[in-house]
């Protein structure tokens, strides 16, 4: 999918720095990059957040639901190699949007992307504190219990983003091989020493269900749209990434290939292995997967599944911060947010984006602090429509350029696939877009629960709409304008 073409590479063949005033030191290789992007989505958070909803919605056919949704943002992944390739900025969906489109596309991504990852950040947290409480054995712990031990996982996560880049690659490595360990190795013993239901299990519904592509499957295919997000992570530190057009973009596709392929994997494993299938999707009133591993593994596996559990939250974190504090940071290095002097910022010996590392930090600990209301319950839901409407805008920006005949490709190139994958990307994430935020009828839950969704994304787009007014006319130019050409031309 690489294309050396002489054209390209001399139109490209310019510093990819912005001025050294406002330039990220370079401490990532393609294996750092590919790493954070892995982490960020995590086979462990894509997993077991959503298992136990898909399956209780459609039946053991919702496997089907994770290769749908694979496909899908697989063609979202290759665009954004793409755009990468053409503006390797700190940032991601905010440089590619602003650079493919206009200064207003980019801000909406950015403003977008912003809250929905810092509310993920309360919600790993707060995941990782109730996995850590059940490690110790504490049963009915109060609800300051579980926010202090997410507070504390938010301040230590900050602090090792702050410290620098080589404390963070060494502990997502780390994780990465724990999750991986974990989720393949218990997929191949479940797969071969406790399957309890044959393969054409995964083609089987709810018992007495519609239609394989009814409602059930769309609304499984909603939940998987949950899992596979976080692969862009490897653009936002781009500018920290040796060889960022070559190297970010393969980042970004394996790194979602590979988690695809490990949740799948893992997915059917737990399937085709839960005892009494049917009657857990008739009860549907216990959680299949603890159930089906303490089955068959026995009670002393549960610490060491938790702990595994608390890895892959922590590590998402981790990752998930560093992605949206380059996100802040490069807008506010363009003046595009409120106290951009501040955030905008560069400080310690590697050069972190300190202050927007701790303003995330902030907002979520502020977060947990709702954690147990019906608010924050509709935060949470903020998270995933978020990463949608962040994604959809620079998509459809490279769409549009495609159809008005101005994309020029970067060193990294779908070539003659190029407009087609984009179209088909553009269109895959204008439905799923559509199916996520649709309102679905929740049993026991209020009315703004169901349109929580709707209800946070237009608020947050009235509040984005006056900070945008009052901002855009100090924005400066895109940074690719910024950039001092060294082959005496002018970034096009």
């Amino acid at each position: 999918m690489e294309l050396d073409n002489p054209e390209i590479a001399v139109h490209h063949a310019r510093s990819s720095h912005p001025p050294e005033s406002e330039q990220l030191n370079r401490g990532f290789n393609f294996r750092s990059a590919l790493s954070l992007a892995f982490a960020d989505v995590s086979p462990i958070v894509a997993l077991y957040a959503i298992f136990t909803l898909g399956l209780f919605a459609a039946g053991p056919q919702f496997f089907w639901a994770f290769p749908i949704v694979l496909v899908g943002q697989l063609a979202v992944a290759a665009v954004f190699g793409e755009l990468s390739s053409r503006w390797p900025y700190a940032g991601s969906v905010y440089q590619w949007a602003r650079h493919v489109r206009s200064t207003t596309w980019g801000w909406t991504a950015a403003w977008a992307y912003m809250w929905g990852l810092t509310i993920a950040l309360s919600t790993l947290a707060y995941a990782a504190a109730g996995f850590i409480i059940e490690v110790f054995g504490v049963e009915h712990p109060s609800r300051w219990m579980t926010t202090t031990l997410a507070v504390a996982i938010i301040a230590i996560g900050t602090a090792t983003n702050m410290i620098g880049r080589q404390i963070l690659k060494i502990m997502i490595i780390a994780s990465i091989i724990c999750e991986v360990v974990g989720s393949v190795g218990l997929g191949i013993v479940l797969l071969l020493f406790y399957r309890e239901n044959p393969f054409s299990t995964l083609f089987e519904g709810l018992p007495n269900a519609g239609a394989w592509a009814s409602g059930p499957m769309l609304l499984a295919i909603a939940y998987a749209g949950f899992a596979f997000v976080g692969f862009e992570s490897a653009g936002s530190i781009a500018e920290e990434v040796d060889d960022p057009e070559r190297n970010v973009p393969k980042a970004i596709i394996l790194g979602l290939l590979s988690v695809g392929l490990i949740v799948m994997f893992s997915s059917a494993a737990l399937i085709l292995a839960i005892p009494n299938l049917n009657q857990v999707l008739a009860e549907q009133s216990s959680d299949p997967v603890a159930s089906t591993l303490l089955a068959h593994l026995g009670s002393g596996v549960a610490k060491p599944l938790l702990i595994m559990f608390v890895i892959g939250f922590v590590s998402s974190f981790l990752a998930v911060q560093a992605a949206v504090s380059r996100c802040i940071w490069g807008a506010a290095r363009d003046r595009g947010l409120p106290g951009s002097s501040v955030l905008g910022k560069l400080a310690g010996p590697e050069r972190m984006p300190i202050n927007a590392i701790g303003l995330t930090a902030l907002v979520a600990a502020l977060l947990v602090l709702l954690a147990g209301s019906s608010f924050y319950n509709i935060l949470v839901n903020f998270t995933v429509i978020g990463f949608y409407i962040a994604f959809g805008i620079p998509v459809i920006g490279a769409a549009i350029a495609h159809l008005t005949g101005k994309w020029t490709p970067g060193r990294f190139t779908l070539g003659r696939a190029s407009a087609p994958v984009t179209y088909f990307a553009a269109v895959w994430i204008i439905f799923q877009t559509i199916n996520v935020v649709w309102p679905r009828t929740q049993p026991g839950q209020p009315w703004y629960i169901n349109w929580s969704m709707l209800i946070t994304a237009v608020g947050l787009g009235l509040i984005g709409a006056v900070v945008y007014l009052a901002v855009k006319d100090r924005i400066i130019g895109p940074v690719g304008d910024r950039i001092p050409s060294t082959t005496g031309k002018e970034p096009q």
